[in-house]
């Protein structure tokens, strides 16, 4: 299994940069597969990977991920084409819809359709990458522009069609088209022993098109922590836990909030987002059951984050994308070094 880490997220760049940094080129040194940029409301996924890009030399560099809806398809392909360029082929292109309040709150798109636009952009990204004419009649994407003086152009750059696509995606419908279009799955809300509940779908998606789940890279993301008072930590998780499935969306629309009810925690999910959405954020806290963070995580003795591995090995992960637990950037180091030699182990 391979060992993946993250930079950014919704509080990036307060003050932190040089110490993302450091994480970074520190991972590689230990042997960490690849190396993902978060974008969501804070640093943007493509500036913070093109320097992660210049102080490393061989760990993997991916988007995780660029909001479709924040850049047009074709700037989306020159910007992953730049960084192939520059990282002399360690660059993956993550790809995520987001949810309707960045989408429509932040950026002023339409989320309606998101895995229509979704499918559009990694058509024209794959013409571009091609070396093609952008030449694309969709719905939410026409090149060139009708009725305009535009014509269809080609990207100046060399065509590079390995880059590698993975999608982040969470309902069935996005699941599926990430089973028939991408090389990768960026995964949240993943809860092993209901893999199902997340590959089944992928998995569907890929049979319409003669493809396995062996032809696809499965990622998921979790939190590791070597403690012998796990109790203590799990409570500490909760209120981010109540955030994501109380706030990551609309009352209406929660993609995490659904995967999560999917995987067989309906009744509790249903009343987290209802108590966070009432205002009710300490009782949403409260309701979040610690057994569904120790079911999503690897949090114990070094005996139990080995038995857990072998759990997301056994569910079909391929990739783990690990938060590793630590009060300080050398603590986290400390547990990302032990989970790095427990899954070459």
């Amino acid at each position: 299994m391979k060992i993946t880490v993250s930079i950014g997220g919704p509080a990036s760049g307060r003050g932190d940069w040089d110490e993302q940094v450091d994480y970074a080129v520190e991972a590689e040194r230990m042997g960490v597969d690849s190396v993902w940029s978060a974008e969501a409301w804070g640093m943007d996924a493509a500036t913070t990977l093109a320097f992660i890009a210049a102080r490393t030399r061989t760990v993997g560099l991916g988007t995780g991920i660029m909001q479709v809806s924040a850049r047009a398809p074709a700037m989306t392909a020159m910007t992953a084409l730049t960084l192939a360029a520059i990282s002399k082929d360690r660059f993956r292109l993550g790809l995520g819809a987001s949810g309707p309040q960045v989408v429509e709150g932040l950026h002023g798109q339409a989320f309606a359709d998101p895995v229509g636009r979704m499918r559009e952009t990694i058509e024209i990204v794959r013409l571009a990458f091609a070396g093609e004419k952008l030449a694309h009649p969709g719905r939410h994407h026409q090149l060139p522009r009708p009725g305009g003086e535009g014509k269809a152009l080609r990207l100046s750059q060399p065509a590079n069609p390995k880059i590698p696509i993975y999608l982040a995606t969470l309902s069935p419908k996005a699941l599926r088209l990430t089973g028939e279009l991408a090389d990768g799955w960026l995964g949240t809300s993943f809860i092993p022993t209901q893999a199902d509940a997340h590959l089944a779908h992928i998995a569907e998606g890929a049979a319409q098109v003669g493809r396995t789940l062996d032809d696809i890279d499965i990622g998921a993301s979790a939190t590791v922590a070597f403690t012998d008072d796990p109790e203590t930590l799990v409570a500490a998780m909760k209120p981010q836990v109540a955030f994501v499935l109380g706030a990551m969306g609309s009352p209406t629309t929660n993609f995490y909030n659904a995967a999560f009810r999917r995987a067989g925690y309906e009744d509790a999910a249903i009343e987290v987002q209802r108590l966070w959405v009432a205002g009710k954020r300490a009782e949403a806290v409260e309701r979040v059951p610690d057994e569904m963070i120790h079911a999503g995580n690897l949090i114990g003795d070094e005996a139990t984050v080995r038995a857990r591995l072998e759990v997301y090995r056994t569910a079909g992960v391929n990739s783990l994308l690990v938060a590793p637990a630590g009060r300080s950037l050398p603590e986290r180091l400390e547990t990302l070094g032990r989970v790095v030699s427990l899954a070459r182990s």
